[in-house]
């Protein structure tokens, strides 16, 4: 195990880039903390901008960590030059991960990977899924968000802070990464599925008090993909770890009411794609056959696909040979058949 230890960066930021809103966004000089000592021979390749989303010193939540937590990135791969396999923890420069395809079409994906709340994974929920979309066109935004329970202010809300934040400088952003901001849509996995699901029925909660101009702008998805997501707060399939860290052991029923993603099911959530495993032993398939019935009682359109097969935290390289494999061409095929993606030639 390799840690990587990332400083607060010293003197101006690399670069900065022109929004159509002209706010304030900056390249963060941070590509070197993500490249560990190997990385430059492993098969994926890093983002090609890192963006922070909050101006220096306006982390809502954060100011008064004053130093006390330290960003690592944790490198658990035995042979890293073949295969890396990284977490982050310990996050107050929440950023975003920009990978552009060669030919964009228009549609952007916030990626958010999961870690039950503990740690953000990098590679395996983030850079190898990044890719994938990429190769169908899309602009992927991996969030690197911060997590609830490391001292922050009102933890439970730092996740989607961070996300209804993301969302919107995304689309900020619009003109200058080639993409529609009306086809704009989130992703996420286990606890990040779960952040998925928050910003599906929490797009319009006041969390933060406004920035800039990029605040102006509608945090809901257009579009939200849950992959063997965390849903439930309450009741047998609950994730103890999520919710733990996210709302503590023993929460109060409202707090249970606005976390719990099917019991906030609501009309004018976004259309909603659901993966599962029957056989996750972590996150049971009760997580999403749950939110299946809570959302397409309030009308939502609602797409789900369980497999017998895969367990948990499979994302795509724990795929090979099984039925699940084809879980990101359902993606992509469900986001086609919604007119988020432009209709493929034949």
């Amino acid at each position: 195990m390799m840690i990587s230890r990332c400083p607060p960066p010293a003197g101006p930021l690399a670069a900065t880039i022109r929004t159509a809103a002209a706010i304030r966004v900056m390249i963060c000089g941070l590509l070197a903390c993500l490249a560990l000592p190997l990385a430059a021979t492993a098969q994926h390749r890093e983002p090609d901008s890192v963006i922070a989303l909050w101006p220096d010193g306006a982390v809502p939540g954060s100011q008064t960590l004053d130093g006390r937590l330290e960003e690592v990135i944790v490198e658990r791969s035995e042979d890293p030059g073949t295969i890396r396999d990284r977490y982050v923890a310990g996050i107050t420069r929440p950023r975003l991960l920009v990978f552009r395809p060669e030919t964009p079409n228009g549609t952007a994906l916030l990626m958010l990977p999961g870690g039950g709340y503990q740690r953000v994974v990098l590679d395996k929920e983030g850079i190898e899924s990044a890719e994938r979309f990429n190769a169908a066109g899309i602009t992927v935004f991996i969030l690197i968000y911060r997590l609830p329970a490391e001292g922050h202010e009102n933890g439970a809300d730092v996740p989607l802070q961070d996300t209804q934040r993301a969302m919107r400088l995304i689309r900020a952003m619009a003109e200058d990464y080639d993409i529609d901001p009306g086809r704009t849509g989130v992703i996420g996995f286990s606890a990040g599925g779960h952040l998925a699901g928050s910003i599906a029925t929490r797009f319009d909660a006041e969390v933060y008090p406004a920035h800039d101009s990029a605040d102006t702008l509608g945090a809901r998805p257009d579009f939200a993909a849950l992959i063997y997501p965390v849903t439930r707060m309450e009741g047998p399939a609950i994730h103890e770890g999520s919710r733990d860290r996210l709302i503590g052991a023993y929460p109060a029923p409202e707090m249970v009411a606005v976390h719990d993603i099917a019991a906030a099911a609501r009309a004018d959530a976004p259309p909603l794609f659901l993966l599962h495993a029957a056989d996750d032993t972590s996150v049971p398939v009760a997580n999403s056959l749950d939110v299946f019935d809570a959302f397409t009682a309030q009308g939502v359109p609602v797409d789900m696909h369980v497999f017998s097969e895969g367990g948990h935290g499979f994302g795509i390289r724990y795929t090979e040979g099984l039925p699940v494999a084809v879980w990101p061409d359902l993606v992509i095929g469900w986001m086609e058949g919604g007119g988020f993606l432009p209709e493929m030639p034949d």
